[in-house]
């Protein structure tokens, strides 16, 4: 796994990068740990770095940070930066999941990877490894996706409609699940999304209703 050798990187406790790249549908056919826990911490490291990366370096407002760093924080974003990583091919997965390693997958194990190296190397150095992979993104400006849930509130407040999001479908195994959401525009469903989270299933209803109102 010479993946991290681009950033001088080099792991004192090897099972942790191991744990980090270990999906649940292998763990559960080996009888091992999975990458979820250490999803988990990353997760955290990566809001934080980012987090004081835009309080010290922009003077956005509040609200105005926390959107651009959801925007580079989401999953879209995540599964582009494995792109500058090369991860992907070391995941492992059950037999069920090959040949299926999905986007969801590839931006979790991004954040265990994240999590792994701050328990092995420390803040210091998982905060640099942040800022080699995702800061130039920010500072360039780069956009990973335009918030249609916003746009779309934004849209019908003009008009005091009330906008809801509905969970209308959940289909798959736990490690592997699709939503499907419909978004309802004063009673009246206008968009309906689909999603390997709800989140994502919630923009692409949004970006579906944004579409057909802005006609």
């Amino acid at each position: 796994m010479k993946f991290l050798d681009n950033f001088d990187i080099k792991f004192n406790n090897a099972s942790l990068l191991d744990i980090a790249l270990t999906h649940s549908s292998y763990s559960n056919e080996h009888e091992s740990e999975n990458y979820e826990r250490l999803e988990y911490l990353g997760d955290a490291v990566l809001q934080l770095v980012v987090s004081e990366y835009l309080y010290k370096n922009t003077n956005l407002p509040e609200g105005v940070m926390s959107k651009t760093r959801a925007s580079y924080v989401c999953e879209k974003a995540l599964v582009e930066y494995e792109k500058k990583i090369g991860y992907k091919e070391y995941i492992k997965v059950g037999h069920g999941q090959i040949g299926n390693v999905n986007d969801t997958i590839v931006a979790d194990v991004f954040e265990a990877i994240l999590g792994a190296i701050f328990l092995d190397q420390g803040f210091n150095v998982a905060k640099e490894y942040v800022y080699k992979v995702v800061i130039p993104y920010i500072e360039s400006g780069y956009q990973f996706f335009d918030d249609y849930k916003t746009k779309l509130q934004e849209m019908v407040q003009t008009e005091k409609e009330s906008v809801e999001y509905k969970l209308v479908n959940e289909t798959g195994p736990a490690h592997n699940r699709t939503f499907e959401v419909d978004v309802i525009i004063d009673g009246i469903t206008y968009g309906h999304g689909v999603g390997k989270s709800k989140k994502e299933a919630e923009q692409n209803a949004a970006y579906d209703a944004y579409s057909k109102c802005a006609k």
